[in-house]
């Protein structure tokens, strides 16, 4: 028994033809034919170090922590794996495991293989200042100029070498069985990056300056119409090339036949907007569908129903569960997830009620695959909120060092008898930046407004939502100063 899981970065899900879009994924369609299609899977904690402590311990970390390392005490996937006898490799690019702020996730699998040059891996070392374009919009990044330089052939690109390393590894190990495989490909993460001939698919005829990478948060009120239809061509140009190498992939697993005895996934760990909502990017923003709503494709070992779309709810944290599930290996009681066989298997349509999700201290939200509660901090100061952890990294930086007085140390999380720092986000008075664009609480019909352009005024549904989400964030273990953060409860109480 073997289970492949692939990823791929920011991928959007109204872009693939599964769902209606409109990129060229021929590939991902391939996979899509073989496998069950997911309707309604959810992303967890966003953005991406946290979307993949998800994955790796089944458990929704946002409400405690955002961008940070695995904890001491944390069950990930491959040691669960390993304690049975299963090994495990990643082939990956994604270079924030190897930043700050991402300890102990590639250490954690049997073997790791690492592709580098990705947006700002410090990566290609040159002494001398980069060459950068006079006008340009958005973001440009004098590491990754240089690490550009060393891309002369689409081979030579991270996302390509990352799926080329992943078929190798399946050529050496073609006659193995018993392991996990994750393939993780930071594409189509920005920069928008690629040859030429990708673009050439979507007829661009863009003469502007030079714009591959967005600011995130609001859209500049003189960014011109043909950037931003610029930007998606881009985007979907990079999401091409990286379809056609996962491509390869299939067909390495095609010529050793693999699929009868694999369990294979496919899925991402968010969206990212292209100009909806008025908004580029994700981080600054409420999550809405199209950060939050993401495709997920499995095949299990044999077929089992092929080519077939479930509707009920599903979030990332069930994919570790159902990974052990099929390989047969308990899964711990600290996992939060539920395993998808049931879903897979036709046996049963739902697993779970709700999906919550959202980034640290900013607005928590959840759909019940109807309706999206997006449910605001109640003042702009976000107290009270803290963050818990006994890895006191976040991105590219330590937590603490500007007001060390205020930091707790304690057994402050009720699943583990670990004792963990707390960290004050926020206090009496001081506004906590992340949260200026998220004040606005609301309620979405996404049946009728999937869009979500027209808030919803029904008090009988919001009603019914806040008891749903506060249902999961206890079932969640949610630190009990979230519910007076969110004005959920009193502080008194």
């Amino acid at each position: 028994m073997k289970t492949i899981m692939v990823m791929m970065d920011t991928l959007n899900r109204r872009s693939l033809p599964i769902y209606g879009g409109k990129v060229r994924t021929p590939n991902i369609e391939r996979g899509a034919e073989k496998s069950v299609v997911f309707d309604q899977h959810w992303s967890g904690s966003l953005p991406c170090m946290p979307a993949r402590r998800d994955l790796l311990t089944g458990r929704t970390a946002f409400l405690e922590k955002g961008w940070g390392g695995i904890e001491p005490f944390d069950e990930t996937l491959p040691e669960v794996l390993r304690e049975a006898g299963i090994f495990s490799h990643i082939v990956t690019d994604h270079y924030h495991y190897f930043a700050r702020g991402g300890e102990s996730y590639c250490q954690s699998f049997s073997t790791w293989d690492f592709h580098r040059g990705q947006e700002g891996d410090p990566w290609n070392s040159v002494i001398r200042e980069p060459e950068k374009p006079d006008t340009f919009y958005g973001r440009i990044e004098g590491q990754y100029e240089l690490n550009r330089e060393r891309f002369i052939s689409e081979e030579d690109f991270a996302g390509p070498r990352t799926m080329k390393a992943a078929c190798e590894w399946l050529e050496r190990n073609k006659d193995e069985d018993n392991y996990f495989l994750l393939v993780e490909a930071f594409d189509p993460h920005e920069p928008f990056d690629f040859p030429d001939h990708y673009l050439d698919l979507y007829k661009d005829t863009y003469e502007g300056p030079r714009f591959e990478w967005p600011y995130y948060g609001l859209k500049p009120a003189d960014l011109p119409d043909e950037a931003i239809a610029h930007l998606n061509n881009r985007y979907s140009a990079n999401l091409s090339m990286i379809d056609h190498w996962f491509g390869k992939l299939l067909d390495t697993m095609d010529r050793h036949q693999l699929w009868e005895d694999t369990l294979f996934i496919f899925t991402t760990d968010h969206g990212f907007l292209l100009g909806e909502h008025e908004m580029l990017g994700k981080n600054q923003m409420h999550v809405y569908n199209e950060l939050a709503h993401i495709p997920l494709m499995i095949r299990p070992p044999g077929g089992g129903q092929q080519n077939v779309r479930v509707q009920g709810l599903t979030q990332n944290i069930d994919l570790m569960p159902t990974i052990l599930d099929y390989m047969g290996v308990a899964i711990p009681d600290k996992v939060k997830g539920f395993s998808l066989r049931g879903l897979l298997d036709g046996q049963t349509e739902k697993v779970r009620d709700a999906a919550i999700y959202g980034y640290h201290g900013m607005a928590v939200n959840v759909t019940d695959g109807r309706y999206t509660y997006l449910r605001s901090p109640k003042a702009i100061d976000n107290h009270p909120c803290y963050i818990y952890t006994a890895m006191p990294t976040t991105f590219r930086s330590f937590l603490g060092k500007e007001q060390p007085q205020n930091i707790e140390a304690g057994r402050f999380l009720p699943y583990t008898e670990y004792p963990v720092f707390r960290f004050p986000v926020s206090s009496e008075g001081q506004n906590y930046g992340g949260t200026h664009q998220v004040m606005q609480t609301m309620l979405f019909d996404i049946q009728e407004d999937y869009n979500q352009e027209t808030p919803l005024q029904d008090q009988e549904i919001e009603a019914k939502m806040i008891d749903l989400l506060k249902q999961e964030m206890q079932r969640l273990d949610s630190p009990q100063e979230q519910y007076v953060r969110l004005g959920l409860t009193a502080e008194s109480e």
